[in-house]
């Protein structure tokens, strides 16, 4: 379960920061008290234009951030007092791999598994299950360096997935893939939710949405701008597309924002 609580962020700004944002202003928010509630068993969709604050949010519940205020808690942990406890429990997956090119898949895995403090046998079984399923066993011998995109992101997958996280974060996991590798990354979302645990994800991809998403959050300019179940977008929004709905909810949150 993830509870977010008035949660916000705010980054101060230096000199050459202002020139590029064209500002005065001595700091921005990236995040302005947004709270939302995810549950076990069910695919949460952050949805957002780019520089809204979505991956800003899900960095905090990652721990990669700290909020400048209000509270966050993962499986009953606190985010901020309580770090390393909370990234035992999250998998955390980003469309940037940032592996090391010199390793191969095993090396990559067996690392992470040990970093988590797991048991050899227990982590050797694991690591067969993730590399059948995403049919990394045909290239478990290569260097990170030498693969494609695609078989990156199936490495990062494992590598998350490694300790059987309760919690897993997936932050526009299919940007930039194949259209296979992209469907294998939504059968092991839809195989999260299977196995209950608590699911959140961002994505520009609206048919990925639709598929997958139970509950939905809009995020603009940092404001939380709209908030409910996929059922009920579905319903509100029933005279046009999702995509098309999106844009409207964002549009109309611009118009106020800016009144």
């Amino acid at each position: 379960m993830i509870n977010v609580q008035n949660v916000s962020k705010t980054y101060q700004l230096n000199k050459q920061q202002k020139k590029e944002l064209q500002t005065t202003a001595s700091s921005i928010n990236a995040v302005n008290g947004i709270s939302f509630e995810c549950q076990p068993g069910r695919v949460y969709s952050l949805l957002g234009p780019n520089g809204a604050g979505k991956t800003t949010t899900l960095r905090m519940i990652a721990t990669i951030l700290k909020p400048t205020s209000g509270k966050i808690d993962v499986c009953d942990l606190d985010v901020e007092q309580q770090p390393a406890e909370v990234r035992s429990k999250i998998g955390f997956l980003t469309g940037s791999t940032n592996l090391y090119d010199r390793l191969s898949p095993g090396e990559i895995v067996d690392y992470f598994a040990k970093l988590h403090g797991m048991d050899k046998s227990k982590s050797e079984e694991r690591k067969d299950m993730l590399f059948t399923r995403m049919g990394i066993h045909e290239f478990s011998k290569k260097r990170i360096g030498q693969m494609s995109t695609g078989m990156k992101q199936k490495v990062s997958i494992a590598r998350s997935m490694i300790h059987d996280p309760d919690v897993v974060i997936f932050d526009e996991p299919t940007s930039g893939l194949d259209v296979i590798t992209a469907n294998n990354i939504i059968e092991l979302i839809r195989q999260c939710k299977n196995e209950g645990k608590t699911v959140i994800f961002s994505s520009h991809i609206m048919s990925e949405v639709d598929l997958l998403c139970d509950d939905l959050a809009i995020i603009a300019k940092g404001d939380l701008v709209y908030k409910d179940s996929m059922d009920n977008f579905r319903s509100e929004f029933s005279d046009i597309s999702l995509t098309e709905a999106f844009i409207r909810v964002v549009e109309n949150a611009s118009n106020q924002q800016n009144a």
